[in-house]
């Protein structure tokens, strides 16, 4: 176990107590996580929502082994009450990560550092470290167990007795996915050993595994309806570190030569797939909460039987039920469940997959030429306004080292051209600018442009938003270099913040990004300058639909609108002249839609192109004022 390792301030939302659970569920699955880890590193806080709460009731009855103290709102430090629980600061207040997903990572990650022994722990991340990484404005499967699935439960449990007749659509959602086919890394090699289980027409037997099975030859007969040995055998072989037997290793001459595409599919031990991760952690008290529910108003689960059977197969993990009994969760023994009678089942077919139906054409052949023509024969151009200082630049040879983008790995003409961008990016935030104001660089990736600005405007408070953890602690260090105190790192996803600003600044934000900074600086009437990147990922999501104006829903297609963003992107300087000059009023007109839409929200907008527009092929800024 490593010493000196820095303590840290864990802050977790409090609402109330129903049965064995914490609520919100986002703190209930952050406690249940610290338990299964046996991490004692963060000093936790509760953070009500009302006045009146038993600090005795709640430290005693609800949290195990835990030391918890209580903290009012308005006692956070000033970067937490700027975020969505939970959160975690560092002491000195400076760098706070926030949202469900970011903070249940960084437990583990610490958890894993203070003791490298506990590689259990680490595995929870998954294949290549990435469970729930993703964010939940672009991932379905991290927005399905981040938020759908704890509102869902939190909604059924608060419902009325008539409102409770049906499942959540969520749920649904869940038991359908869980049925889907595995992809995992490898897969091939595990298929090949399926089919060669097939083939010998193994009987399925397996060990009871975890704590409990501890008496020796004791086993638990596989019914028809349950998984097969195999994917079993493999994903508790490395819950318990242990090799998958020679027998099933060996592959047969014939089972080698099968194609891949007459190979059998993998189906769900777990979550995620054949392992045991975080998403398990995540959705087990949301499930556990919801099945409670369930059997107290005697709701048949016939239709939910590989829900019950990913619910009873966890509880066989290693250290799943000494976490649950330390966070006074009774867990329940449900009754084997067969799979249900077709007229029984929910119509698993008439759930649709999230965005399934408008996307399904985006898949498309054909140039931009007549979706182009379209437009400008109902009158719609690409328009950029004059650069208002084109012209203008930072004095970069007297300015510190650490505030230079050139200070990274970047060729020294990269270097060149990111100052460039930071010179047009500065300028317009420079004119916008007042003493006290609260600038937030959103997507800010290494913080080039938060840096600049915070170095140049002593007198404004600079916060950088990333989602990514090494970019955003590699702005750290160069802020702590430079001796800045005018300066705070969220890592989180920009749903998590939700404090007050005056301007948000994005440079290069990829795709629906864009969008999510417009946004959330017209919510919070908040001027903007904003380049936007990456065109050809634009696609509708679970909160934006394209195009995004009037003006251009009148006149094209989701289908048309997407023409004109895949070939926005078609902006390179190795391309021929005309097929980039084709792709900058690609550009034009993508982003003049985005513009109409901001003015639909009594907003200016204006589309300037940087100068020079050699300093990159995504050469595109809005400056927006709230009028």
């Amino acid at each position: 176990m490593k010493d000196s390792v820095t303590e840290e301030h864990l802050y977790l939302g409090f609402s109330h107590q129903y049965r064995d659970s914490i609520f919100p569920l986002h703190t209930s699955i952050s406690l249940f996580l610290l338990s299964y880890c046996d991490c004692k590193l963060f000093k936790v806080f509760l953070v009500p929502t009302g006045e009146d709460v038993d600090d005795q009731f709640v430290t005693k009855n609800l949290l195990g082994d835990l030391e918890v103290h209580l903290i009012s709102r308005c006692q956070l430090p000033v970067v937490v009450q700027s975020c969505c629980l939970p959160a975690v600061v560092v002491k000195d207040g400076k760098f706070c990560r926030a949202g469900l997903s970011v903070v249940l990572r960084h437990i583990i990650q610490k958890t894993y550092e203070a003791d490298p022994s506990k590689k259990d722990v680490l595995e929870l991340l998954g294949f290549k470290k990435t469970c729930l990484k993703a964010c939940a404005e672009v991932s379905q499967w991290t927005r399905l167990c981040e938020i759908s699935i704890p509102l869902a439960v939190e909604g059924f449990l608060t419902a009325s007795p008539e409102h409770c007749q049906t499942i959540p659509p969520d749920i649904l959602q869940l038991e359908r996915k869980l049925g889907e086919p595995v992809r995992v890394h490898n897969d091939d090699k595990i298929r090949r050993q399926k089919l060669q289980q097939q083939k010998a027409g193994a009987k399925a037997a397996v060990p009871v595994l975890g704590k409990e099975a501890t008496e020796e030859g004791k086993t638990v007969e596989m019914h028809e309806h349950a998984l097969p040995s195999l994917e079993l055998s493999v994903a508790f072989s490395k819950l318990l570190a242990q090799e998958v037997s020679d027998a099933v290793n060996r592959e047969a001459p014939h089972i080698r030569r099968t194609k891949t595409s007459d190979l059998p599919l993998l189906d769900h031990v777990f979550a995620e797939g054949l392992y045991f991760t975080l998403a398990d952690i995540v959705l087990l008290p949301c499930i556990h909460q919801f099945l409670v529910s369930s059997k107290k108003q005697g709701k048949n689960l016939v239709s939910l039987p590989l829900i019950s059977s990913w619910y009873r197969r966890v509880q066989e993990v290693p250290g799943v039920k000494k976490a649950a009994g330390k966070c006074n969760m009774e867990l329940l023994q449900l009754p084997e469940l067969m799979s249900a009678a077709e007229e029984q089942l929910q119509d698993f077919s008439s759930i649709p997959d999230e965005l399934e139906e408008e996307n399904e054409d985006s898949h498309f052949i054909g140039g931009p030429r007549p979706t182009m023509t379209k437009l400008m024969e109902n009158g719609i151009e690409a328009k950029f306004s004059p650069h208002p200082c084109p012209s203008w630049t930072l004095d970069w040879t007297n300015l510190p080292s650490a505030v230079n983008p050139g200070e990274g790995k970047m060729s020294r003409d990269r270097a060149l051209r990111k100052q460039q961008q930071l010179n047009n990016l500065v300028a317009a935030v420079t004119k916008l600018a007042k003493p006290g104001d609260v600038i937030v660089d959103f997507c800010s990736g290494g913080g080039h442009v938060g840096i600049v600005l915070a170095h140049m405007m002593p007198s404004c408070q600079v916060v950088l938003i990333e989602n990514k953890e090494l970019s955003l602690t590699r702005a750290k260090d160069r802020s702590d270099e430079l001796g800045l105190n005018n300066i705070w790192f969220i890592q989180a996803n920009l749903d998590y913040f939700n404090g007050t600003f005056n301007i948000g600044v994005a440079l290069h934000a990829c795709g629906v990004a864009t969008d999510m900074v417009i946004e959330h600086c017209i919510k919070a009437r908040a001027a903007f300058v904003v380049s936007p990147c990456c065109y050809g990922f634009i696609q509708n999501t679970v909160k934006f639909k394209y195009p995004r104006s009037h003006q251009f829903k009148e006149v094209l297609s989701y289908k048309e609108h997407m023409i004109l963003c895949r070939f926005a992107d078609q902006t390179a300087v190795q391309l021929p002249p005309e097929r980039r000059l084709i792709g900058k009023q690609c550009m034009g007109l993508v982003d003049l839609d985005r513009a109409w839409a901001a003015e639909e929200c009594n907003y200016s907008v204006q589309v300037i192109s940087m100068e020079p527009e050699s300093c990159s092929p995504k050469n595109n800024m809005f400056v927006g004022i709230p009028t």
